[in-house]
């Protein structure tokens, strides 16, 4: 159920002054100390943040895609690592459980993952599996009534401090493709899932990933996402997340890509060369302007993506699309935002540098730029076929 108009838009001023008298100013405390304050870990607790695509009959906002995609273009305004912190408890975390699961799945996790008291997290990539799924190794031997998972998952965001975890594993070993496999909630605590040490990257400073290690783990069979009738149906249901995430995605990628063009327009007003602003060189002029028309770009694509999803349209194709445009766009806007800053925006101070860094992976997670093209591709197969 969608919001009125009017609540829509105070939730959304409301959330963009939070965004800059709260998150904004601690960036780079978080960058320096690779963590989110507890005290603001509470507050965004208590904007209801990590419940915005959770139904309110489970104590979330219940956002509609339009309206959630309206929320990312403003936490986009900030460091990745806030978002990245809701982000498995909106999107692939529980998406599953909302679309698939059992009523006393829902009813066990999704309050809990609305008010931010569980962080979900989503298991399926692996040391060597990630966009092939007919790779994947980490197995699920049935035994009774229960079932045995090894494997090693890796990159798992927000593992460090995860209350549950959407683990992938092949309960069909004669399978070689994404057919034999199964989508399980194994939580924090279970025998035998362990986690491995924080990941060093190059960027997103405050968002944790780390390798997820299960060594006979034992499940039982009402683990499965759906119940025992949908084992070897879990890819299906990571599917039917994938458009939900991308769309998201894609709207962080154009909230940063604002943020930045804002940042690079206030500096370019303010820095003199030769006697006038820079803002004022032709060649300043263009960067600004080629940034600013493909940010409106992306906006548009993914709002009318997003009002095409909400009216129960298949939306694959658009959403890979707007997926892969934003997340390469934002990497123009960081790079150029760079260049108009010259030696400032290499600097550590004015956080351009750290942008730069943060942004890098968009164009990786939630499907690769090469595995969206494919997707893409195909979708436009598919519909020539008819």
């Amino acid at each position: 159920m969608s919001l009125d108009a009017e609540t829509l838009a105070q939730f959304l001023e409301t959330l963009d002054r939070f965004v800059k008298e709260r998150l904004i100013p601690n960036e780079a405390k978080v960058a320096d100390d690779d963590a989110i304050p507890a005290e603001l870990v509470q507050e965004i607790r208590d904007m209801g943040l990590f419940g915005l695509s959770i139904p309110e009959e489970y104590g979330g906002i219940g956002l509609t895609m339009y309206e959630e995609v309206q929320a990312a273009f403003v936490l986009g305004q900030t460091s990745p690592a806030f978002r990245s912190l809701v982000g498995t408890n909106n999107g692939i975390g529980s998406q599953g459980i909302i679309i698939d699961g059992t009523a006393e799945q829902k009813a066990t996790y999704l309050p809990r993952l609305a008010t931010g008291e569980l962080i979900a997290s989503f298991a399926l990539t692996e040391p060597e599996a990630g966009s092939d799924a007919g790779s994947l190794r980490t197995s699920a031997r049935k035994e009774g009534d229960h079932y045995i998972l090894n494997g090693t998952k890796r990159y798992i965001t927000n593992a460090p401090r995860a209350g549950l975890f959407t683990v992938f594993a092949r309960t069909d070993a004669t399978s070689k493709t994404s057919a034999g496999v199964t989508a399980f909630l194994v939580e924090a605590g279970t025998p035998g899932l362990s986690l491995g040490p924080i990941d060093r990257k190059m960027g997103q400073k405050g968002s944790h990933t780390c390798d997820v290690i299960l060594e006979d783990v034992r499940v039982p069979a009402s683990a499965i996402i759906g119940g025992p009738a949908r084992e070897g149906l879990g890819f299906k249901t990571a599917m039917k997340v994938l458009d939900r995430g991308r769309l998201h995605i894609s709207a962080v990628c154009t909230g940063a890509a604002e943020r930045l063009i804002r940042d690079s327009l206030s500096y370019a007003m303010d820095r003199k060369q030769f006697g006038e602003p820079i803002a004022e060189k032709q060649l300043i002029q263009a960067m600004l302007a080629d940034s600013r028309t493909e940010a409106f770009a992306a906006r548009c694509m993914i709002e009318e993506t997003a009002r095409r999803k909400d009216a129960g349209r298949n939306v694959s194709t658009e959403a890979a699309s707007c997926k892969m445009y934003a997340s390469e766009m934002v990497g123009r806007v960081a790079d150029r935002a760079v260049q108009i800053h010259g030696g400032a925006g290499y600097i550590a101070d004015y956080g351009i540098e750290r942008f730069y860094r943060d942004v890098r992976l968009f164009r990786i997670y939630e499907g690769t730029t090469q595995i969206q093209q494919i997707v893409i591709a195909k979708g436009m197969m598919k519909e020539a076929q008819g």
